[in-house]
């Protein structure tokens, strides 16, 4: 897994690009590349976790333009040994 955490700051920018990104999740979602993903109830930022390679998460990451808006910033990815498997 790769867990992808994100921070927001007070540009609207990003706004009018989240209904697409949230497409693009539930997308990736579907197709079994997204375990969960959601904002924090603080509304400071947000965390996806991703059940595919870091590659796949690099190209996603290039490829939605949310990533990189103003007022985005991707904290930190890092790859995860989940304990538990379903």
């Amino acid at each position: 897994m790769v867990v992808v955490e994100l921070a927001f700051s007070d540009s609207s920018a990003r706004l009018p690009l989240r209904p697409r990104h949230r497409e693009i999740l539930a997308d990736l979602h579907a197709a079994g590349e997204v375990l969960t993903a959601g904002p924090f109830d603080d509304g400071t930022g947000s965390m996806v976790v991703f059940t595919t390679t870091r590659d796949r998460v690099d190209e996603v990451l290039a490829t939605d333009p949310y990533y990189s808006a103003d007022g985005v910033t991707v904290v930190g990815v890092r790859e995860l040994t989940s304990l538990f498997t379903d």
